[in-house]
């Protein structure tokens, strides 16, 4: 799948800085970083520990606001793109609610919640279902993430690779327009992993989804579409093609 000029990206970063820190102690996290994201893409960003990968993940995603520049998106009601640090924190709030799924490194599951639970509660809170059709698929995701066998345990009760499946499942089962993932398979075996990793290019490929990956693991690249290096604050794209299939 290529994507180019001819397509109107989904997501923008404009000149992105971010900065941590005080005088001599002051490190550049992001420096005057841009970049566009399409619809039905899955970019993967790589890069030295410490190198800003998270930072910008976490900007581009609502989470952590830049010193300056934009991040644009082009899902509003309005003709024009907008900027989502130009809006006010309830209506970011509502943005990531409608719009963005994430994929965290430490799980954040809910302690008190079952795993059937996790994802029942974005379906019936975020996207308004039903508690039966949430239920319905919920277990249906958990199905296809190979935990279904889980679903009615507590994340005391889990193993890391179930924890992280069902943090992935939780990401996935409200078909978001963004997918924000750090780490998706640090967690677990390269089969499940690479499982995991289909099922985000289905989300893109199949439902139009922008999917953007943070990780170190190499292994990823034939699953991806284009690929970005991130070095000293600075983001570069790596050779085209990357994607075998």
């Amino acid at each position: 799948m290529t994507f180019g000029s001819q397509e109107q990206p989904s997501l923008s970063a404009v000149r992105l800085m971010r900065t941590f820190g005080d005088g001599a102690q002051q490190k550049i996290a992001l420096r005057e970083v841009s970049v566009d994201m399409y619809p039905g893409q899955v970019a993967l960003l790589m890069g030295p520990s410490g190198s800003g990968k998270s930072t910008l993940l976490a900007v581009l995603s609502g989470l952590l606001p830049p010193d300056s520049g934009q991040v644009l998106t082009h899902v509003s009601k309005s003709p024009a793109p907008v900027d989502i640090w130009a809006l006010s924190q309830k209506e970011r709030e509502e943005f990531r609610r409608a719009h963005v799924g994430f994929i965290f490194q430490g799980y954040n599951l809910f302690p008190a919640l079952t795993a059937s639970q996790q994802l029942e509660i974005v379906l019936k809170w975020g996207c308004n279902v039903g508690p039966r059709d949430a239920r319905r698929q919920a277990e249906e995701m958990l199905e296809r993430l190979g935990v279904i066998s889980q679903r009615h345990k507590k994340p005391a009760e889990l193993s890391g690779g179930e924890k992280q499946r069902v943090a992935i499942g939780r990401a996935l089962v409200k078909n978001p327009t963004y997918l924000f993932a750090d780490e998706p398979t640090s967690a677990l075996d390269w089969e499940n992993g690479q499982g995991v990793l289909q099922l985000l290019r289905d989300a893109a490929h199949d439902r139009n989804a922008t999917i953007f990956i943070v990780s170190h693991d190499h292994r990823m690249l034939p699953f991806v579409d284009v690929c970005y290096q991130l070095e000293d604050g600075k983001l570069e794209r790596q050779a085209a093609d990357v994607a075998t299939h």
